[in-house]
């Protein structure tokens, strides 16, 4: 059986931004040169890329870390450091990718060639001749780089098939897969051959192409979980039309019609809209002696069913001995070029994705206290700040005093109670509150 991997986990972090310089200008005839510290380059991004080669996540089995590269650090002489090369992951058409914490979705990877930034590169620090001013035309404050984003991702692969065969296990599906296309399923007399959907590219008569998915059998209860359900439910999310195929013969010894009332039930509690999907009924194995009596039942049933509105279409077929498979085929194609794809997600979803979106609702900072009586001081946003503070140059930490008192830390901090002379600590730094 081929592996099949339709569900993974990965860590990116995306490059650091290089750091900005502190220097200064010596010339020989210039007796005070002034601030010459160029500026770090941008970090490299972690970008998802669709390959079409690919078919499933099994990459990703064995490489879970993705990290981009460092900018490179600004230089003397104003000049800036070089910004570091993307580093493109190749995802199979498909691929759904998430936030693995916030369950937020980050791209709908599907058309060959599509890309998607899923950790952005931190930006470069600048160097000490972005901080000169009138005041100070020879400031020592330098920036170090921003970090890259950091994130856990769950990437989700949903195959692209026009076409989905469902049915219960051991109605025939695999066989009509590898009698209309090259697909070689593997074909047992018992349940569950099929643990992966398989693909296979259908010709018709007439010369028009679609892919058709063998999806593994459905058993009552897959909604929830039973058997090999709800990982392989999510396959037939993409397929434009459904065949549903029917042991007509029911050589199992169950009736047809409870068959296709159980399988619908199955799509209709995992997600509504499946059924919006146009169905075409296959009633196969009309080769077996009960068939055509079985059928006639049946007819009888969906007409009941549907009263007058448009019941599904019900091609009785012989997948073995490929009796009205042709013309299976044929009206297949017809609905196909009727049936627009489904969209699996509002656009304005993938559009506003967590990229942009974590900035906005983020608390500026956190303060709690350690057993020591330390106070600590957390929060992206500060964390972010610390880490781009140049600790070296006292300048540098003069600004990073300013930018806390700026964001409310030191009021935050007395009405919590601190005391002059109470320590503080931001990640590893501390340093005595004055009052």
């Amino acid at each position: 059986m081929s592996m099949f991997l339709d569900h993974a986990k990965v860590h990116v972090k995306a490059g650091k931004g290089g750091d900005g310089m502190v220097a200064f200008r010596r010339e020989k005839y210039v007796p005070d040169g002034g601030p010459a510290g160029g500026d770090g380059g941008r970090g490299g991004s972690i970008i998802f890329e669709v390959d079409p080669g690919l078919r499933t996540l099994l990459d990703f089995r064995y490489n879970r870390n993705f990290r981009g590269k460092p900018g490179e650090n600004g230089m003397s002489k104003s000049m800036f450091g070089r910004g570091a090369k993307d580093t493109i992951v190749r995802v199979p058409p498909g691929t759904i990718v998430r936030n693995a914490e916030t369950k937020e979705l980050i791209a709908d990877l599907t058309e060959a060639g599509q890309q998607a930034v899923v950790a952005k590169g931190g930006r470069g620090g600048r160097g000490n001749n972005r901080f000169a001013t009138a005041r100070n035309p020879a400031p020592e404050i330098a920036e170090n780089g921003e970090p890259g984003q950091e994130l856990e991702l769950e990437l989700e692969l949903k195959i692209i098939a026009d076409v989905g065969l469902v049915g219960f296990p051991s109605v025939g599906k695999s066989t009509l897969l590898s009698i209309v296309s090259k697909a070689k399923p593997k074909i047992a007399a018992y349940h569950f051959t099929t643990l992966v959907p398989n693909l296979g590219m259908v010709q018709t008569r007439s010369g028009e192409e679609f892919v058709m998915a063998d999806l593994p059998g459905l058993i009552e209860g897959a909604s929830q979980g039973v058997g090999l359900g709800i990982q392989f439910l999510r396959h037939i999310e993409r397929t434009r039309v459904i065949l549903h195929v029917i042991d007509m013969g029911g050589t199992e010894g169950r009736d047809p019609f409870d068959d296709y009332e159980k399988i619908n039930k199955e799509l209709e509690s995992y997600q509504l809209r499946l059924l919006e999907r146009p169905t075409v009924i296959v009633a196969n194995k009309m080769d077996v002696a009960e068939a055509e009596e079985n059928l006639e039942v049946f007819k009888q049933k969906i007409a009941e069913k549907f009263g007058d509105a448009e019941a599904p279409r019900i091609f009785p077929i012989s997948a073995w001995s490929t009796t009205g498979v042709a013309e299976l085929l044929d009206y297949t194609a017809e609905v196909l070029k009727e049936t627009p794809e489904f969209p699996l997600f509002d656009e304005e979803e993938v559009e506003t994705s967590v990229l942009y979106k974590f900035e906005e609702n983020q608390e500026q900072f956190t303060i709690g206290r350690d057993p020591d009586s330390t106070w600590v001081l957390g929060g992206e946003r500060l964390e972010k700040l610390f880490n781009m503070t140049n600790f070296a140059h006292d300048e540098s930490i003069m600004r990073f005093a300013r930018q806390l008192r700026q964001m409310g830390v030191d009021e935050k901090l007395r009405a919590k109670g601190a005391k002059d002379g109470d320590m503080v600590r931001i990640m590893t730094y501390h340093f005595e509150f004055v009052d």
